[in-house]
């Protein structure tokens, strides 16, 4: 057997509704449904990754041990429309300064930045912070 690289082909999410919730992410990533297998929901494979919804019988409890990053240019504006597509933000977490949502059966998600933002020591971050407008005899004299 050659030594060769594995990689990823799908990352699969337990939902007890399997349809609920692809329905979520596919208007969320803008990925339509396209298909059915069994206890399975697929939204179309983007750059070789597959994203699938798995029927269980059980909720989701605790906290998820890996969750997703999703990338907009405007975070902030984006929970507006995840929470409009079912989401809710995960207030626990702002203290991070991390704009952290849950889907509609509460598996955490994150919405950062499209290009890079500061991380302290601990990994806080503050891309949510409202912007300060500029003070001083610069800002009088703007148009």
């Amino acid at each position: 057997m050659a030594d060769s690289p594995l990689r990823i082909n799908a990352l699969i999410v337990d939902a007890t509704d399997p349809e609920r919730l692809a329905a979520f992410w596919s208007k969320l990533l803008g990925r339509p449904v396209v298909g059915r297998t069994g206890p399975y929901v697929w939204i179309r494979r983007e750059n070789g990754l597959g994203l699938g919804f798995q029927r269980t019988s059980e909720p989701k409890s605790g906290k998820n041990r890996m969750h997703f990053d999703i990338t907009s240019p405007d975070p902030a504006a984006e929970q507006q429309r995840v929470q409009a597509l079912g989401g809710h933000r995960l207030k626990e977490y702002a203290d991070g300064g991390f704009l952290v949502m849950a889907d509609p059966e509460g598996n955490e998600f994150c919405v950062i930045p499209e290009g890079p933002f500061e991380l302290d020591d601990e990994g806080r971050t503050d891309y949510l912070a409202p912007s300060t407008p500029p003070s001083g005899p610069e800002a009088a004299s703007a148009p």
